[in-house]
């Protein structure tokens, strides 16, 4: 059984509707009010428990009334609960929609991945040295490495929430730090290799142009586009479904961060074409993402939609949408 825990602060000219519609909702157990405890704001304080499944319905609500903007809504995760009536109603009233994605949490977990710290810079310029690095030695657990340690895929999809939403202050952040951090990312690799180049450390494989490694890398083909049409599906879906171990195939499967470190060290040795080359398979595995990434979200919200008016068809008369 999934819940989440509910906690309110209410202003008393408003906790009667807020309290009229946590007893009108079948998915709300556990009700408890304070009046007049809270401060910070002032108001009355309210916990419940509700189904994760029914959370949408319960959200869209309290928002209607203006709650979260005149006191406030905090909203958490149950680790373990033991209900029968609790049960009983998640089994047999919401149905499929018991595992339907708390949307207001999704979006909480996209937009704080889209807050661009100094942080968020310095793991993309390490995770492009790393990567330099495994091109030079010609190592793929060092580029498994720096795919892992890159955090662009929080501004990829921050970028696809904002084109959703019509925001285009969020855009223009996301797509200004990844142009800074890739930017950043390809000086330092470039400079990291020509220090390499010029101190004639570079490997004799390397040297002789046997870079198998670089040479995946920086020849984009129709395959690229597939797999990461596919990477986005599955990255937009693990945020939803809160799977970090589905989040983390993304980042090792998507040619972004060794692109940009490839277009560094190709830029130190002279290696024009396979420059040009990983610049045209770094911009179409980002504007794939983005774009899939924000058809993904529409579609997710589109299905969950169709499945939450069959549910409501099935359910008590009165009750609210899940």
């Amino acid at each position: 059984m999934r819940m989440m825990h509910v906690r309110l602060v209410s202003p008393p000219d408003l906790t009667g509707q807020v309290l009229e519609l946590l007893h009108a909702d079948p998915y709300v157990f556990n009700l408890v009010v304070h009046p007049g405890r809270a401060t910070r704001p002032e108001g009355d304080a309210v916990e419940c428990d509700v189904l994760t499944g029914a959370a949408n319905g319960l959200l869209r609500g309290l928002h209607d009334l203006e709650l979260d903007r005149r006191g406030s809504v905090a909203v958490e995760p149950v680790e373990m609960a033991f209900s029968g009536n609790a049960a009983e109603a998640e089994v047999r009233q919401l149905g499929a929609m018991a595992h339907a994605p708390v949307w207001e949490e999704v979006e909480s977990r996209i937009r704080a991945e889209g807050t661009y710290l100094p942080r968020f810079y310095v793991y993309l310029t390490v995770a492009g040295l790393i990567g330099s690095v495994g091109i030079l030695t010609n190592s793929q657990i060092l580029i498994v490495a720096a795919m892992v340690v890159g955090p662009e895929y929080g501004a990829i999809t921050s970028i696809a929430l904002g084109l959703d939403r019509g925001h285009p202050a969020r855009i223009r952040a996301g797509l200004s730090a990844l142009t800074v951090g890739f930017t950043l990312a390809v000086l330092a690799t470039f400079l990291f290799s020509l220090v390499i180049r010029g101190l004639d450390l570079q490997p004799q494989a390397f040297d002789r142009g046997l870079r198998p490694v670089s040479d995946l890398i920086n020849t984009p083909n129709v395959y690229s586009v597939v797999v990461a049409v596919l990477a986005g599906v599955v990255g937009i879906v693990s945020l939803t479904e809160s799977r970090t171990s589905a989040l983390l195939g993304v980042f090792i499967s998507v040619t972004t961060i060794p692109a940009a470190a490839d277009i560094g060290v190709s830029c130190a040795f002279f290696s024009w074409r396979e420059a040009r080359g990983s610049l045209i398979q770094l911009l179409v595995n980002i504007v794939v993402l983005i774009v899939v990434g924000l058809y993904t979200l529409r579609f997710q919200r589109a299905v969950w939609r169709r499945i939450g008016s069959r549910q409501q068809r099935k359910a008590p008369p009165g009750a609210p949408a899940p």
